[in-house]
């Protein structure tokens, strides 16, 4: 099926693997050109070879760490023009209130929190001054169903929530769609289906 996204960029955080990595595919699928982010070298370019290999378009990868907000800046810059964003990356640990350490607390929120702000922040303001783009961020369920033993990512989801909701609610004056995608397993390509 034609979505009419070829050609269009892509940025995947957390491309490496999992749904970002699925994500990085159904884009590709389509012929858009993807840019994957994540800590992990040897992964990206794996991850990259395959996607390049498979559906012949272009890849370029960024070694990472979106807890840095140097690192976040740096991949504003490197990445350019983006028509879509995919916030995906995050590593936030089990536990129950008394279990996490505030430091374990604080460095899983640096990626998944603030990592999404801080890059949603840069990426916003250029597809605004564009009057488009999408930015599509990947929350756990965990945000609408909080869970006492997963108590830092129920409230880190739930916090993503409120911010895809609140930007979400004004960004097409903007020109720019925010959305977020609530589900354990997802196809993003199914979000421009009409």
């Amino acid at each position: 099926m034609d979505l009419h996204l070829n050609g269009k960029r892509v940025l995947i955080t957390g491309g490496s693997r999992g749904i970002g990595l699925a994500a990085a595919e159904s884009f590709a699928e389509e012929g858009c050109h993807v840019h994957l982010a994540a800590r992990d070298k040897s992964e990206l370019e794996e991850a990259a070879d395959r996607i390049r290999g498979q559906f012949g378009i272009k890849v370029v990868i960024h070694v990472v760490d979106l807890s840095l907000t140097s690192d976040v800046q740096r991949l504003a810059n490197e990445a350019g023009e983006i028509d879509i964003l995919i916030n995906n990356a995050g590593d936030i640990p089990v536990g129950s209130i008394v279990n996490v350490s505030d430091t374990l607390w604080r460095k899983s929120w640096d990626l998944k929190v603030f990592g999404y702000i801080n890059l949603t922040r840069l990426i916003y303001a250029r597809m605004k001054a564009r009057g488009a783009g999408v930015i599509i961020n990947d929350i756990g369920a965990s945000g609408e169903r909080p869970d006492f033993d997963y108590v830092v990512g129920s409230s880190a989801n739930a916090a993503l929530m409120a911010l895809t909701k609140a930007l979400g609610g004004r960004s097409l004056e903007d020109g720019v769609r925010v959305v977020g995608v609530i589900q354990v397993l997802w196809r993003p390509i199914e979000l421009f289906r009409s």
